[in-house]
C-alpha cells in the first residue's frame, strides 16, 4: 500500500525486513554481537536476515548461491558511520585482496565487494550500514538490494574510494593538552605578547668622554717588597 501510494516503506524495528521480499523467502532472524563497521564512541548494534529462493524451496535442496543474507547495524548517533565505512572498503581493497568498486545497484548508489568466493554489497545509511549478498555468490540480487535502499537510503557519495575521506570526529584536530600553571615557572603567553607593552632594562653605557677606570693591578705589576 505505501509503494502504491509513493510512501517510503518504514525502518524496521529489529533492523532486517522479517518477512518475504518477492521471490525471496525469510527464513531467519539473529542479533549479531560482532559489529563490522565500528566507529569509536558510536554505540552500535547489529542484526541479521537470511532469504532463500522460492525454486531452492520447491526442488528441496538449498546451496551457497540460492541463500542471501542481510546484515544491518543501527548506531546511536549518525558521526562517523559514512568515514568508518569507506575506511573499511579501502582496507578490504588493500589488506584482504578483495575486488571493491562503486556501482549503482537498486536504484542506490553502494559499494561491490567481490572476492575470495564472496560477492556482497554494502552502503551507509543515516546511522546504518547495509550489507547483503554471502559466500558461493558471484552477484547480488538487485531487487533485494532496492528493498532495503528503500528503507535506508544511501549516503555514500560518488569518488568516494579515490578521493578524501569523509569528515568524521576522528578527523578533526585534535586538542594539546597544556601544562598546569606553575606560579613559580610562568609559562609566556606567546599569544597575548606584546612587544611594546614589555620594556627590556637597557645596560648603562659610559660615553665616549669619558675617563676609563683605572685596571686593577695583577701580580706581574705589582713590585717585589724590599
Amino acid at each position: 500500500m505505501l509503494a502504491a501510494c509513493g510512501g517510503t516503506p518504514p525502518i524496521p524495528k529489529r533492523g532486517v525486513v522479517e518477512g518475504d521480499l518477492g521471490s525471496w523467502k525469510f527464513r531467519r532472524f539473529q542479533p549479531v554481537l560482532d559489529v563490522e563497521v565500528w566507529v569509536e564512541g558510536n554505540k552500535a548494534e547489529a542484526y541479521t536476515a537470511s532469504y532463500v529462493t522460492e525454486a531452492a524451496e520447491k526442488r528441496g535442496r538449498v546451496e551457497d548461491h540460492d541463500i542471501v543474507n542481510v546484515f544491518v547495524t543501527r548506531y546511536e548517533r549518525p558521526d562517523g558511520v559514512l568515514r568508518e565505512t569507506v575506511k573499511l572498503a579501502r582496507r578490504l581493497a588493500a589488506e584482504q585482496g578483495y575486488q571493491v568498486d562503486e556501482t549503482r545497484l537498486g536504484g542506490a548508489r553502494t559499494l561491490s565487494i567481490t572476492g575470495n568466493g564472496e560477492a556482497w554489497i554494502m552502503w551507509p545509511a543515516k546511522g546504518h550500514v547495509v550489507k547483503i549478498g554471502g559466500r558461493g555468490r558471484d552477484s547480488v540480487p538487485a531487487a533485494m538490494v532496492e528493498s532495503y535502499a528503500d528503507r535506508y537510503p544511501s549516503q555514500l557519495p560518488g569518488g568516494s574510494l579515490e578521493g578524501p575521506l569523509p569528515p568524521g570526529p576522528d578527523s578533526e584536530p585534535r586538542p594539546v593538552d597544556q601544562p598546569a600553571h606553575d606560579p613559580d615557572n610562568p609559562r609566556p603567553d606567546l599569544d597575548k605578547y606584546d612587544p611594546k607593552a614589555v620594556k627590556i632594562p637597557e645596560r648603562a653605557v659610559a660615553p665616549p668622554d669619558a675617563p676609563a677606570e683605572p685596571s686593577k693591578p695583577t701580580k706581574r705589576d705589582r713590585k717585589p717588597k724590599p
